[in-house]
């Protein structure tokens, strides 16, 4: 797949071929939202809480008696029905956190990003250079290449003019190519890279996965080869003391 490279200026200047293992991965839905929904549920704090009608404060004492008044029967002033009583099913303090496997998550990335190639929603230009970290210039620049709507804006490291220059723009978000993920390629509707950030792109997410040394002790042993042992002589026997009765009935 190629995609046109554009300058500052937004004018055409040369084109990049783009490696089909990261731009042109068939899109895969319900593992991106899987990807997604854990990637969410992963910020979560958790710290949600609701008191039950046995936390709730007062309560003790029953409201009237059980019979004779017409009235339907109460326990307590504190159950779920009357008002300032506790809550049925509330949530309660939890973990959201999930693991997500390397494998699946640079998958999303790789099926989000052909998705953004294919649809036309990614834009490549030369460099981000011009940037003086003035709002103007990002302005000028967005402009140029014709973003109308919201946009993320990824280098192949940090720059902190670019993130001086956009950090004020509605819309736009800036981040480097190594802390890219399936979420924020989602939210944002166009896609805006650096050539190098193109290039260390199909690096990152090319091939497989470098796992490292194994978390098994036994996988990381080399083998050796075996080692001859010589065979140990067979022990001696000591020769069995004889008694007095046995020498003498020998004698005989």
């Amino acid at each position: 797949m190629e995609v046109p490279v554009k300058n500052q200026n937004g004018e055409t200047i040369d084109t990049i071929q783009l490696n089909d293992e990261v731009f042109n991965a068939p899109m895969n839905q319900s593992l991106v939202h899987q990807v997604v929904v854990i990637y969410q549920g992963n910020k979560r704090q958790g710290t949600h809480s609701t008191k039950t009608r046995a936390e709730v404060s007062g309560g003790g004492r029953k409201p009237w008696t059980q019979k004779h008044t017409g009235r339907a029967r109460q326990g307590s002033t504190r159950s779920p029905q009357w008002r300032h009583g506790g809550v049925v099913f509330g949530p309660h303090p939890r973990d959201y956190r999930k693991l997500l496997p390397k494998q699946l998550r640079r998958q999303a990335v790789r099926c989000v990003l052909s998705e953004k190639a294919r649809r036309g929603n990614l834009i490549c230009v030369d460099s981000m250079d011009t940037l003086d970290g003035k709002t103007r210039s990002m302005v000028s620049l967005l402009k140029n290449l014709g973003i109308s709507s919201s946009a993320l804006v990824v280098t192949n490291g940090p720059d902190a003019n670019l993130v001086l220059a956009a950090h004020n723009i509605k819309g736009i978000w800036t981040m480097p190519i190594n802390l890219l993920n399936a979420n924020d390629l989602l939210r944002r509707e166009t896609l805006i890279m650096t050539v190098d950030a193109v290039r260390q792109a199909e690096e990152i997410w090319t091939g497989r996965v470098n796992r490292g040394p194994s978390h098994r002790p036994w996988a990381n042993v080399v083998p050796q080869a075996p080692v001859e042992v010589a065979e140990a002589p067979a022990p001696r026997r000591r020769p069995r003391a004889t008694t007095s009765t046995e020498s003498e009935g020998a004698a005989e």
